[in-house]
């Protein structure tokens, strides 16, 4: 008896390596204590929310008791969270945006899903540099998409000639996620200039619309304050995907939001479109409590510098186990190239010194390994004499 298609079968059988990984610490932290365990497989910050998320919950608390204080609301967003997202999405983006080009999504992820249903028809392709998110490749699937990974460059950077072959009439969309996970690597202007520029040339080649998803949840840990440049302002086919589970430690709440980029023409037709597939997705609309703390705290966010400090730590326990890495410039990653050549042979003698990490193939990228570095300070510095064991048990 078939209980399920064989697409999701094939699903499970390779499920997620941060998953798996993820778990596998719940069990070493019975056997070890938590303190002993060092795990850098999930990006699951361990940071409190800013103060002014407690402020605003306890205000809620204070109206919970009003007719429809958590009731349906427009599938789009409620309005005072989308006039909020537009004050700082237009910030972010450098460039003015109204609130009627966002839409108020079920985090980032949900967002991607929205905008995937409301423009890939079967067959169309959908273009990532690798190293890439996990996730996308599911992302894509789940309406009849195909993800195309291109390799990036050595040190992360985009390859420009690469993705230019990679593009054909199959392509609908390509997702640059800057900062990166897992690289942390964050795309130039001239870079992304020139993705803007082949994308408006293939569009006159095949006849059709190409769009830029710029996947963004991460856009506030630029460690060393470079431009991150709009993809708005720079392509009229693009969207800004973001999220509040970064910046404000709100993983859990599902939260973000879509924005159209106001220089593309008919946007009313697409922000209908993603309108509806909030909706049909099963979305209905975004978290309202969430969206409630996001109209009073769109401009706060956790304190950057605990994670600057964090990046600091990590890279010398790399340094001082001999182990090769690309200073990341955002996101809280680090994606070292692996002592060995097959990298999952190194993560299994890293488990064996209680380091949790996630193997780079995972990622379109063998041969290199994955840390998040959210959590303690401490608990970084205390993983070094673990890192120098496994390095030297692998050589």
């Amino acid at each position: 008896m078939h209980l399920l298609t064989d697409e999701v079968k094939g699903f499970l059988s390779n499920s997620s390596m941060i998953r798996r990984m993820f778990e596998a610490g719940i069990e070493l932290k019975k056997q070890y204590g938590a303190e002993n365990v060092y795990d850098f497989s999930l990006g699951n910050p361990d940071l409190p929310p800013p103060p002014e998320i407690k402020a605003a919950m306890q205000e809620l608390t204070d109206v919970s008791d009003q007719p429809f204080a958590f009731g349906y609301m427009p599938n789009a967003g409620e309005v005072s969270a989308r006039a909020a997202l537009a004050k700082l999405v237009s910030k972010e983006q450098n460039m003015p945006v109204p609130p009627e080009n966002i839409i108020v999504t079920c985090g980032a992820a949900g967002g991607i899903n929205a905008f995937f249903r409301a423009v890939l028809n079967r067959g169309d392709e959908v273009i990532c540099p690798a190293p890439y998110f996990v996730e996308y490749g599911f992302y894509a699937g789940n309406f009849g998409g195909i993800l195309k990974p291109v390799p990036a460059r050595k040190d992360f950077s985009l390859d420009i000639d690469a993705l230019s072959a990679a593009i054909n009439a199959n392509t609908r969309a390509v997702i640059l996620n800057s900062p990166n996970n897992p690289t942390g690597k964050i795309y130039t202007r001239s870079e992304l200039a020139a993705v803007a520029e082949l994308l408006r040339d293939a569009r006159r080649k095949f006849g059709r619309m190409i769009y830029i998803v710029a996947d963004e949840p991460y856009r506030f840990l630029n460690f060393d304050r470079v431009e991150i440049p709009s993809l708005l302002d720079l392509y009229d086919g693009s969207v800004a995907i973001g999220s509040f589970s970064k910046s404000l430690s709100l993983p859990g709440e599902r939260i973000g939001y879509i924005a159209v980029s106001p220089k593309l023409d008919n946007s009313g037709e697409l922000l209908g479109a993603l309108t509806l597939t909030n909706r049909i997705l099963g979305f209905v609309n975004a978290p309202v409590v969430a969206q409630k703390l996001i109209a009073k705290c769109w401009d706060c966010q956790v304190d950057l510098d605990i994670y600057r400090r964090r990046r600091d730590a990590m890279a010398k326990v790399l340094t001082d186990a001999g182990i090769k890495f690309i200073m990341p410039q955002g996101a809280f990653y680090f994606f070292p190239e692996s002592p060995t050549a097959d990298e999952k042979i190194f993560v299994q003698a890293l488990l064996k010194e209680r380091v949790l990490a996630v193997p780079g193939s995972g990622f379109g990228a063998p041969g290199y390994f994955r840390l998040a570095f959210c959590v303690s300070e401490k608990n970084i510095c205390d993983s070094a004499e673990s890192f120098k064991l496994a390095a030297a048990a692998v050589r």
